[in-house]
């Protein structure tokens, strides 16, 4: 008879039984069963992750076509921060102290108003894939100021040589024409620039104590930033260019999926990914994203996708593999390990 329980496999010792310790054959097939099941489960987060992250670019050129984008961006933060914050505030996490918040808010300018609330504002004026393939220079963005601020001592042939490609590939890209219409400059200059602004928002977080709790520190963040990102959509006059009966279905569906998928959907499920899987993996998102941000454009909202386009996404893409893979070389030792923010998990931009 098989048995694994103790109590059980004492009583029959004592009353003279023969006992086979342990689960019958039959059984094993049940491990198996659930090592599969763990591993279709990171695969199928690392598919939501490329969808959901790849597809907000089109959320966001939806959203904008009837909401000012400053409101747009200010709502989708506000409330996914809201509700982030008092989810792991009623399972128990610290409130945050006044200096934090002070953190928070200065991160969330940087992150928010200056990353996505200048993105939302240029995706009026140019393509979703466009804008996404500019977004994905944040790498190359973030490996400069890691060497301006000290945080790498030196940086190798490897990351030089992603550095000019990435940046050819930009210059390859916003000719006078791009994905086969003709490119507003001003707008394709303004999503590197937010691009940059989030780098430099990545470069302070690492500097500055946030809560233990990565989910707290990212509800708070967003929190910060949507506030801003509503108060400046104010003073801009946004709220007077409000009709609601001039708002579509697509925009309000647009900015729901913005908020349920793209921030708070997405970001659990990477936060999931990063204790389930290796960082090389997870970061394979911001080579896939503008990927699935380009074809989408193309297939659902009829954005252009000539040659010239391809080439600068190979170009583009190929650079930010070589400084994704660089051999990093710190200044200093870290004493501390500081908890993931949000700028980690979402640089895949436009989520």
């Amino acid at each position: 008879m098989f048995s694994d329980h103790p109590s059980h496999i004492l009583a029959l010792l004592r009353s003279g039984s023969q006992v086979e310790i342990g689960s019958p054959a039959s059984s094993q097939p049940k491990v198996k069963k659930q090592w599969f099941s763990s591993r279709a489960q990171i695969v199928l987060g690392f598919v939501a992750i490329y969808l959901i992250w790849g597809s907000t670019y089109l959320g966001i050129r939806y959203a904008v076509e009837t909401i000012p984008p400053l409101l747009t961006m200010g709502v989708r933060h506000l409330v996914a921060g809201a509700l982030v914050y008092a989810w792991v505030r009623r399972r128990g996490s610290p409130a945050p102290d006044l200096k934090q918040w002070g953190y928070a808010g200065i991160a969330g300018m940087f992150l928010f108003l200056g990353g996505h609330g200048v993105l939302a504002w240029a995706e009026q004026r140019v393509p979703s894939g466009l804008a996404a393939l500019l977004w994905a220079t944040l790498p190359l963005w973030t490996v400069l100021l890691s060497r301006l601020d000290g945080t790498e001592r030196k940086l190798g042939a490897r990351a030089w040589a992603g550095l000019l490609l990435g940046f050819a590939g930009v210059a390859l890209l916003i000719g006078p024409i791009a994905l086969g219409q003709r490119l507003d400059l001003l707008a394709a200059g303004a999503v590197l620039s937010s691009a940059l602004l989030w780098a430099l928002g990545t470069s302070y977080t690492r500097a500055v104590r946030m809560p233990a709790s990565t989910v707290l520190s990212a509800a708070m963040q967003m929190v910060s930033g949507g506030t801003m990102l509503l108060i400046a959509g104010l003073l801009a006059g946004e709220g007077a260019r409000v009709h609601v009966a001039s708002i579509t279905t697509r925009s309000v569906l647009s900015l729901s999926y913005l908020i349920v998928f793209g921030s708070i959907i997405g970001f659990t499920v990477y936060i999931w990914l990063l204790s389930v899987s290796s960082p090389s993996r997870l970061s394979t998102y911001a080579y896939v994203n503008p990927v699935v941000a380009v074809l989408l454009g193309w297939a659902v909202a009829g954005e252009g996708l000539g040659v010239r386009t391809l080439m600068a996404t190979a170009i583009i893409l190929a650079g930010v593999a070589l400084v994704s893979t660089r051999r990093k070389q710190p200044a200093v030792l870290e004493l501390r390990r500081r908890p993931v923010a949000i700028e980690d998990a979402c640089e895949a931009a436009g989520d």
